[in-house]
């Protein structure tokens, strides 16, 4: 059985979290660069089996587009281009940045560490993958 990889991407940063190999558990695993995304998901889809993808779809609470929507859209295609075989779903991700911060605030992160933005879209790819299980 494959992992589920979630990705919550942003114009600068990319944070992506996977499921354990029984798809019981979502972790954060990693921030990458946006423009090294495609990269990222070659080199780690060698290593590990992948059944299924999700992205964090970005829309207002009005259900429109916000100023990222755009941009995930485009990646979506690039990603569905080199990994056809893999299935991609969107996923609302309303909310998962504040959510990130009150579970880093919860969990007695400090401010110090609750200010690097590349923790808080790795735990925001996880509360996406997390929000997508329980969806199932």
């Amino acid at each position: 059985m494959g992992r589920i990889l979630a990705i919550d991407y942003g114009l600068k940063r990319t944070g992506i979290a996977v499921t354990d190999p029984l798809q019981i558990i979502a972790n954060g695993l990693e921030t990458v660069p946006s423009h090294q995304l495609l990269k990222f998901l070659s080199d780690y889809m060698a290593k590990e089996p992948v059944d299924e993808m999700v992205i964090g779809m970005p829309k207002n609470l009005d259900n429109t587009d916000t100023d990222s929507t755009q941009a995930v859209r485009n990646i979506v295609k690039q990603i569905q281009k080199k990994f056809p075989a893999i299935p991609l779903r969107l996923h609302d991700e309303r909310f998962t940045s504040q959510m990130a911060m009150k579970a880093m605030i919860a969990g007695g992160m400090s401010k110090k560490d609750r200010r690097v933005k590349a923790t808080v879209d790795r735990v925001s790819a996880t509360i996406i993958l997390q929000s997508y299980m329980e969806s199932k």
